[in-house]
């Protein structure tokens, strides 16, 4: 697609008048109040048809003059143009008011799920001329009516033309926003450790697994605590399979000492796929693997220390139904860096915000 330096556009729609001589026309365009203390916003909506009496309180606010818009079958206001806009740009799972204010709209969850976007033909919608929109970061677990993004018409009216190709953009590659449902999957748990397993230590990843499952919609259905041993972690894999779990999940053993037989008891299994290593800190060490389909996941001890890892960038996506590569871990790497702030504001920070 060629590239389209983002030009503004310019309309003589709009006619200036003096207050005294608006009544009986309609307001192109909202007109503010503000009372310190008290009030902020419109006291005047578009489309509001001026009165007599309004005249004296629109001198109140400082207006000597207001603007009439006198549009023509070619231009499209810019309540009417963004209502256009989102509707193109929503997929999935993605809904906005239907009400625009100033031409702007906000599209919100529709439910729970993984905020998904196409970043480049955003890029691409936000090179058209008088329109934009901006939106949060791919990958994102979003909540029901959580605000995914904000689109608007920029000036007051907008070209019919320039519209139309707005929105077939968007429709060419729809779905520009999508959510993928969170599936409530089953999980077994397998904690590695001799130290543990001995009782010498006491458990802490179960807690830590289940937080994070339960907030997503997922079940910890089974646990099981195992030595460093590769063959019993083979089999409890393969007992775990059989029950009909949807994710297993191993923690501890991911390190490269001797006694770190996590790793060798998972390619016991005969898996289809395994990738070891992420471009991720804290997390580097981090395990997936697929065994018909079927995730397996291998948590580094880091996860015990630090409030969020790379298990917390992966787990929305798996249990959304994803499938990630070598490829997804790999591309973690721009914004995978946890810069451990004393208080942890994830996911409001920059970590696992990939470009």
């Amino acid at each position: 697609m060629p590239n389209r330096a983002k030009k503004e556009t310019k309309t003589t729609l709009c006619r200036k008048i003096k207050v005294e001589d608006a009544v009986g026309s309609l307001l192109a365009h909202d007109i503010t109040e503000i009372r310190p203390g008290e009030f902020k916003g419109a006291c005047f909506r578009k489309g509001y048809r001026v009165k007599p009496t309004d005249i004296d309180h629109l001198r109140r606010l400082g207006k000597r003059h207001l603007y009439i818009l006198n549009l023509n079958p070619d231009h499209i206001h810019e309540d009417e143009a963004v209502l256009a806009l989102a509707e193109a740009l929503a997929g999935p799972g993605v809904s906005f008011d239907r009400t625009p204010r100033e031409g702007k709209i906000r599209l919100l969850a529709g439910h729970d799920g993984l905020f998904k976007l196409r970043s480049e033909p955003l890029v691409e919608f936000n090179l058209m001329p008088d329109v934009m929109c901006a939106a949060i970061h791919d990958n994102t677990p979003v909540l029901k009516n959580q605000v995914l993004a904000g689109t608007r018409a920029v000036p007051l009216v907008i070209h019919s033309n320039v519209l139309d190709e707005a929105v077939r953009l968007a429709r060419r590659y729809y779905p520009i926003f999508s959510i993928k449902p969170f599936q409530r999957l089953k999980a077994g748990l397998i904690i590695t450790g001799n130290e543990v397993y001995s009782g010498l230590i006491e458990d802490r990843f179960e807690a830590v697994v289940k937080a994070k499952l339960d907030r997503l919609g997922a079940r910890l259905t089974d646990r099981v605590i195992l030595p460093d041993d590769e063959n019993r972690i083979a089999g409890q894999i393969r007992t775990f399979i059989d029950n009909g779990c949807d994710l297993i999940i191993t923690t501890g053993g991911m390190s490269v000492d001797p006694d770190d037989v996590t790793r060798a008891g998972i390619r016991k299994v005969r898996v289809d796929e395994m990738y070891y290593g992420a471009a991720v800190l804290p997390g580097a060490m981090f395990l997936m693997a697929y065994k018909n389909g079927l995730p397996i996941v291998g948590i580094p001890a880091c996860a015990l220390y630090h409030p969020a890892t790379v298990f917390d960038l992966m787990l929305p996506r798996l249990l959304a139904g994803e499938r990630p590569t070598s490829r997804d871990l790999a591309r973690l790497a721009p914004g995978g860096l946890c810069l451990n702030c004393d208080t942890c504001r994830y996911p409001a920070c920059s970590f696992g915000k990939s470009s």
